[in-house]
């Protein structure tokens, strides 16, 4: 299948590198949001994010050319042409339901959806359309652009088709796909929350503070990142939604949140995204 137009839903961290990513390749995107204020600050954060890249020396189209391939809108009626759909939308079912309903009454019956999620079942979020051979998963890893690897999930009744269309799509854009089968949490993120919450379990013992937590698992592991600088990046409340997930899920006490890590949470303590979590960023 020939994807001439991609849909991104959500401008979140993860909608805004999706879509920034697609539309450097030249591939048209429609990135849906809310709200229209929540659009324009999108738009800025693409255009920050190319001069960084190329502060980091890394090719790809201009600024201008990016956001010519983006149109921005609120309006999902804007997804009647789109050949594939990336959802981005917080780690909430009832949240999630409500845009998969929306999406499947709206685009045509050949789309895809892929559901760029950290712990749901790709399975059940098929269950949400008419169309569950038609949706996947597709993990992507944080920031969007720089990541060359992403995982995707076959749901129970994700066919071949759609499974060889992602992938190819995932190659338009110079990445590799890795394929697993639909269990919550999948590969990377049963093992990443595990081993972010034990970290977070750590602060709370005072076993060591989080920058000696993170030299270790840099310094004697060889990680890029430590696992709680990992989850400033991704957002302490991305991680919490997904460990809730996964503790409902396999109803395993092991993926039972850290109270610390709630009550960063509940104080707004969320990470990059708003400049403080287990570090301080400015911006």
């Amino acid at each position: 299948m020939k994807i001439n137009r991609v849909g991104v839903i959500g401008s979140g961290v993860m909608g805004v590198g999706v879509a920034h990513d697609f539309a450097q390749f030249g591939i048209p995107v429609v990135l849906i949001d809310i709200s229209e204020e929540i659009l324009k600050t999108a738009e800025k954060e693409i255009e920050k994010n190319i001069r960084f890249q190329r502060l980091m020396g890394k090719s790809g189209a201009s600024i201008d050319e990016t956001i010519k391939n983006i149109r921005f809108s609120t309006d999902y009626h804007e997804l009647g042409d789109v050949d594939f759909v990336i959802e981005n939308v917080p780690e909430k079912l009832d949240i999630k339901k409500t845009v998969y309903e929306k999406l499947d009454s709206i685009c045509s019956k050949e789309s895809i959806f892929a559901a760029n999620t950290s712990a749901i079942s790709i399975t059940k979020i098929g269950s949400f359309t008419k169309r569950p051979e038609n949706v996947l998963g597709i993990h992507f890893m944080n920031p969007v652009p720089l990541k060359k690897t992403v995982e995707v999930i076959k749901g129970f009744h994700t066919n071949k088709e759609t499974l060889d269309t992602a992938v190819s799509l995932m190659e338009k854009v110079e990445k590799k796909s890795v394929i697993v089968n639909d269990m919550p949490g999948f590969v990377s993120n049963r093992v990443l929350m595990l081993t972010i919450n034990e970290a977070v379990f750590l602060i709370q013992d005072q076993v060591a503070s989080p920058e000696d937590v993170d030299t270790i698992f840099r310094e004697c592991f060889g990680h890029k990142m430590g696992p709680l600088e990992t989850a400033d990046l991704i957002g302490l409340d991305t991680i919490l939604y997904s460990l809730d997930v996964l503790y409902e899920s396999y109803n395993d006490p092991k993926f039972r949140p850290s109270p610390l890590l709630v009550k960063m949470v509940d104080a707004g303590l969320h990470g990059r995204k708003n400049g403080r979590g287990f570090f301080t960023y400015q911006f």
